[in-house]
C-alpha cells in the first residue's frame, strides 16, 4: 500500500479470527484499522448496518466481513426466527453494506465464511445455508469489482482454535489430533495470511475461496 492513510474495517473484530486479522492489520503502516465488535454493529439489524455505511462518508481500503455463527441445530428444531435473523447477519446485511459502502479503487474485500461451504456439516444447517449463498454473490460481484481493482477474497476457516470451536466440541484437544496436521488452526495465521495480502498489495487474486483449514477438505477444486 502506498504512503497516503487508508483505511481497513473488520466486522467482528474483537475476538477470534477477526482481532487476529485486526492485529495483524494494524503491523501495516499508515493503515487506521476500526475493529468492530458485534454489539457495535450486529449485521442481522439491517437499519444499523445502513446507519453504518452512512457513516462512512471517505470509504474503506479494506473490508472484513466476518460474524459469529449461528448456533448448531437440527433441521426440525430451527424455528422461522432463526431462518430470519441469520439471514440478515450471514447474507442480507453484508449484502446491504456492499450495496450502500464505498471500496475505494486499488481495495480489498475479504469473506470470513467456512470450509463447510465445500464440506457441509450437517450440524450447521444456518450457517451452511448462508454462507455459501453469501460466497456466490460476492463471486459474482467480483469482475465487477475487479474493473476498479478491487480484490474479493473468500476465506474459508476450518477448524480454528477459537471459543466458537470449543463451544461446538467437548473434547477440541483429541478432535484436533483426527486432523491432517494433527491439530486445529490458529487465529495468527488467517491474520498474517490477510496482512501479507494487503502490505504487499496482491491485487491480482480476486474472485477465489481458499479454504483454510490445514487439509481437511478432500475436494479438487
Amino acid at each position: 500500500m502506498n504512503t497516503k492513510e487508508k483505511k481497513a474495517i473488520v466486522l467482528a473484530g474483537s475476538r477470534g479470527i477477526g482481532a487476529a486479522i485486526s492485529n495483524s492489520l494494524r503491523d501495516i503502516p499508515n493503515l487506521k484499522v476500526d475493529a468492530l465488535s458485534q454489539k457495535d454493529l450486529d449485521t442481522s439489524n439491517l437499519e444499523d448496518c445502513i446507519k453504518f455505511c452512512q457513516s462512512c462518508e471517505d470509504g474503506v481500503d479494506v473490508l472484513v466481513l466476518n460474524t459469529g455463527g449461528p448456533p448448531a441445530k437440527p433441521f426440525s428444531d430451527i424455528t422461522m426466527n432463526d431462518w430470519n435473523k441469520y439471514h440478515n447477519q450471514l447474507f442480507l446485511g453484508f449484502a446491504l453494506i456492499l450495496q450502500k459502502l464505498k471500496i475505494n479503487n486499488g481495495g480489498f474485500i475479504f469473506l470470513i465464511s467456512s470450509y463447510n461451504i465445500k464440506e457441509p456439516d450437517s450440524k450447521l444447517i444456518l450457517s451452511n445455508t448462508y454462507r455459501i449463498a453469501f460466497s456466490s454473490l460476492l463471486k459474482s460481484l467480483s469482475p465487477q469489482y475487479a474493473e476498479k481493482e478491487i480484490s474479493c477474497i473468500n476465506i474459508a476457516p476450518g477448524p480454528m482454535d477459537t471459543d466458537r470451536f470449543n463451544e461446538l466440541n467437548d473434547d477440541p484437544i483429541s478432535v484436533g489430533k483426527s486432523f491432517p496436521m494433527k491439530r486445529v488452526g490458529r487465529p495468527q495465521e488467517i491474520g498474517d495470511f490477510v496482512s501479507s495480502i494487503v502490505s504487499k498489495d496482491i491485487s491480482y487474486l480476486t474472485g477465489v475461496t481458499i479454504n483454510f483449514d490445514g487439509g481437511i477438505s478432500k475436494g479438487v477444486l
